[in-house]
């Protein structure tokens, strides 16, 4: 599982022109499901994320959690986390979760709703357009 997590003021994702997420002050979290990856993968990497002391204190000190400032959540699947390039200029998708599976570990990383009372989702498999207002810019990777 490999996650992009982009702390931001605000973020945004439409389908259609229709807007199906939209958070304020939180993270943005791109998120690619591999091959491998399974429930525990999910629990491991939504309590890491959350536990991530990345926002400012009053002594503007990088000292806060997501859930110490009350932030929220818009995770966006993303499957081309899993790109493969190393041979030629096409890239190839063979590491990545076949999409039945992939959506239901997708939809079960809302587990962060025990922690995070305001969780949004793009739509999984769509066209997604998403706006972001990167805060810092701010952008942690995590596998």
């Amino acid at each position: 599982m490999k996650l992009v997590i982009q702390r931001c003021e605000r973020a945004d994702v439409k389908v259609d022109g229709k807007t199906v997420g939209e958070i304020g002050k939180g993270f943005l979290v791109l998120l690619g499901v591999g091959k491998e990856d399974t429930e525990n993968d999910c629990e491991r990497l939504a309590a890491k994320m959350i536990g991530l002391r990345i926002f400012s204190d009053e002594n503007d000190k990088i000292n806060l959690s997501l859930k110490d400032v009350g932030g929220s959540l818009l995770i966006i699947s993303q499957f081309t986390l899993y790109a493969d390039t190393r041979k030629g200029h096409r890239p190839n998708f063979l590491m990545a979760k076949e999409p039945g599976e992939a959506n239901r570990l997708y939809e079960y990383f809302e587990v962060c709703r025990r922690d995070i009372p305001n969780v949004q989702t793009g739509e999984f498999g769509a066209d997604m357009k998403v706006s972001l207002v990167n805060d810092g810019p701010f952008t942690i990777i995590l596998e």
